[in-house]
């Protein structure tokens, strides 16, 4: 399995429609991949992308849940897509807001060919009924899911085990991780499972 050293990153695009989604092929007709990052507003989507290319700027982070509208690409070591997706559930938006964004979350997972979709979960919290509902949909669809539990450096180490004992009872059948911002380990776990969903 090659192995990515996630050094090098540039910003392609920020789209929403899919005329405005970058080609899958690059210049010499070669297929580009795509791993695209969900799940929650304010879950952590930015920050752990920022924390897997080791800088602060890349995507941009805000405390404020919502800041991500758009879809936003960014070419990894000028090999693959990671894609930073509109988070969901935010409250403080209308029904019509909401239902756009759906529509156009639906849209992207509908029309790109994906070598796994990264769902992200905030480990200080259950599952919302938007989570639920998505993970019920993904299953239908046949997404390639990997589960990575986010805010690990929040927990003490028996609720990062009780956490992790849940989640693996409720989704056994994807990868899980447990990620801490101030874990190592964790970085290079999630590039391998990166790595592995690329080529294997």
């Amino acid at each position: 399995m090659k192995k990515l050293p996630f050094k090098k990153a540039a910003f392609i695009t920020s789209a929403l429609l899919p005329k405005e989604y970058p080609s899958q092929k690059d210049a010499q007709g070669r297929p580009i991949p795509e791993i695209a990052i969900i799940g929650r507003s304010n879950v952590g989507k930015s920050s752990l992308i920022n924390h897997l290319l080791r800088t602060k700027t890349l995507a941009k982070v805000s405390a404020k849940p919502g800041k991500t509208v758009r879809i936003n690409y960014f070419l990894i070591d000028e090999t693959f897509y990671l894609v930073d997706l509109p988070g969901y559930g935010y409250a403080k938006v209308s029904k019509s807001e909401k239902d756009e964004w759906g529509e156009h979350l639906e849209s992207y997972l509908n029309e790109r060919s994906l070598k796994a979709l990264i769902f992200l979960i905030d480990s200080r919290r259950a599952l919302s009924e938007d989570d639920e509902a998505f993970l019920e949909w993904a299953k239908f669809k046949g997404l390639p899911l990997l589960i990575i539990v986010t805010k690990g450096d929040k927990l003490s180490k028996r609720e990062k085990e009780e956490v992790m004992a849940q989640y693996k009872e409720h989704l056994s059948q994807y990868p899980l991780l447990m990620y801490s911002m101030k874990e190592g380990k964790c970085r290079e776990h999630l590039i391998s499972m990166i790595c592995k969903a690329l080529w294997d």
